[in-house]
């Protein structure tokens, strides 16, 4: 089934394909491989990026959007990402990034094509576990940059993911939710000893 990605606001763009005509920009961002990139860079799949604030009492995940990701590609394979933030005058550009994510956010979008049914695309970032998942939002016409995981959307943990948490494997939320509440909440303090 396809894969329906949200369209991203026009100033995220706008300000992505700024930063990339800028070669103080590019040469001062720590990404050799964009720096070293043979041929045109173009931004696409744009991603919108939430995060995961805390788990509410009732166990619904509480997000906000942080963002806007770009992979920026280099003839058949992303070189690298750049990351929008919204600021109080709109959309600015943040900072360019390689790393593992780059490539598992690709192989998991991959992925995501092959699946029976359509999803929307966007992140999740779960700071407490330094863990960032690939969520399949179930509902291809709402807005990306709005809402909370439903009960029977995917997860799909990104590599590196969280020791216990397996990468690149489909997970609902409803069932995800649960493994990750107990790793973000910390461990009752005990009583000082007698």
């Amino acid at each position: 089934m396809p894969l329906h990605v949200p369209q991203a606001p026009v100033p995220t763009l706008l300000s992505v394909l700024t930063a990339l005509g800028s070669p103080t920009a590019v040469r001062e961002a720590p990404t050799p491989s964009l720096r070293t990139a043979q041929g045109p860079v173009t931004p696409e799949l744009p991603l919108p990026v939430h995060v995961l604030d805390r788990i509410t009492p009732a166990g619904a995940p509480a997000t906000r959007l942080a963002g806007w990701r770009f992979l920026i590609r280099c003839g058949d394979r992303a070189v690298a990402a750049a990351e929008t933030r919204p600021t109080p005058d709109g959309w600015a550009f943040s900072h360019f990034f390689e790393g593992p994510y780059v490539a598992a956010t690709e192989r998991a979008l991959r992925q995501a094509e092959t699946l029976e049914r359509p999803y929307q695309a966007r992140l999740l970032s779960v700071p407490g576990l330094y863990m960032l998942t690939l969520w399949l939002h179930g509902d291809c016409a709402a807005d990306g940059a709005a809402g909370h995981p439903a009960a029977t959307d995917l997860l799909v943990p990104l590599a590196p993911a969280p020791p216990g948490i397996a990468a690149h494997r489909p997970h609902r939320v409803d069932e995800l939710l649960p493994v990750l509440t107990l790793r973000v909440t910390p461990a009752p303090l005990l009583g000082s000893p007698a």
